[in-house]
């Protein structure tokens, strides 16, 4: 797990260092100077490096699946962390209507229970013996 969570800092750090760079290659750009030049092509240069380390821990993250919902998230400017405690909310919430309906299944069955007792006592009898395994009296 340790080890995941290396590989994840690693390819973070990467992607901060390339972003970085690319903040500054777009202010070099845009007050682009002939003698800043030099300055551009090693930042391109550096550019095309650190690319390339990216896709050398492309592999090391391969099995990662993001569902794209985490996508629509981000690209709605929202918080990708916020994906996850709205899957948690909607579970909690599917586990409660869940349980409601099991509930009202057991109050069903003991009632339904108590009235065929009182309509076929001798049946009923036979099916709590069977039920506990005791067969038929």
């Amino acid at each position: 797990m340790a080890d995941k969570i290396e590989k994840f800092d690693t390819l973070e750090q990467k992607l901060e260092l390339f972003i970085e760079n690319t903040r500054q290659m777009g202010i070099i750009v845009s007050d682009f100077q002939p003698q800043g030049q030099n300055v551009l092509n090693q930042k391109i240069q550096t550019m095309v490096t650190e690319m390339n380390e990216i896709d050398k821990l492309r592999t090391q993250v391969q099995d990662v699946h993001v569902p794209l919902e985490v996508f629509d998230y981000i690209d709605q400017g929202r918080n990708p962390n916020l994906y996850t405690k709205d899957c948690l909310e909607k579970a909690l919430a599917k586990n409660e209507q869940v349980k409601g309906k099991t509930d009202n299944l057991k109050r069903f069955k003991a009632m339904l229970l108590l009235e065929l007792s009182k309509v076929f006592p001798s049946e009923m009898e036979m099916y709590r013996a069977l039920k506990q395994g005791r067969g038929p009296t």
